[in-house]
């Protein structure tokens, strides 16, 4: 039998193979994470079919997914970007907010960012996130390259698990000891 290869999945979202990913480590009794729902406020009801006919998104309260891999708390956001600069205007102020108070917390927060057009996925540890928000902040660039990631924290797939966070939230764990 061949390696699995993502490339069979490029029309895939990125939130799509972090759900599996989730449903295999649940299946596994690896961790239970769970994506946060969207509020939406309705405008329009059908009242025969009672279904919403037009809504509009609310302002999102915290980050796309929740949960805790034995017994650590952990919180992140999935984002993806066809260039090399991402633009920090994507992440906004109260998820910075809510991750850091996260942290705060005992928990860990982070970002599972896809370059698109290199097919590359990396975990953004929340301190490296929160130097580039600050450095914004302190009138400096509203972006950070792809040559400022690390590639170190390049996430890989495993086996039925497309996007393998896990190892790489061990690697942070590490280096807080």
């Amino acid at each position: 039998m061949g390696t699995w290869n993502t490339r069979g999945l490029r029309g895939s979202t990125l939130e799509e193979l972090i759900n599996r990913s989730n449903e295999s480590y649940r299946e596994k009794k690896l961790a239970l994470i769970q994506k946060v729902p969207t509020p939406i406020t309705p405008i329009t009801i059908d009242k025969q079919s009672r279904h919403i006919t037009l809504a509009y998104f609310d302002q999102k309260s915290t980050v796309d997914y929740i949960g805790t891999v034995q017994g650590i708390p952990i919180c992140f956001d999935a984002k993806e970007s066809a260039a090399n600069t991402y633009p920090l205007q994507n992440i906004h102020a109260h998820q910075i907010a809510f991750m850091k108070e996260f942290e705060e917390q005992g928990g860990i927060s982070f970002i599972i960012l896809s370059y698109t057009q290199k097919d590359e996925i990396y975990y953004l540890p929340f301190d490296h996130v929160y130097s580039y928000w600050q450095r914004m902040e302190e009138g400096g660039r509203k972006s950070f390259t792809y040559d400022e990631v690390d590639k170190s924290w390049q996430i890989h797939s495993h086996r039925d698990i497309f996007v393998h966070y896990l190892a790489m939230i061990q690697k942070d764990l590490d280096r807080r000891d």
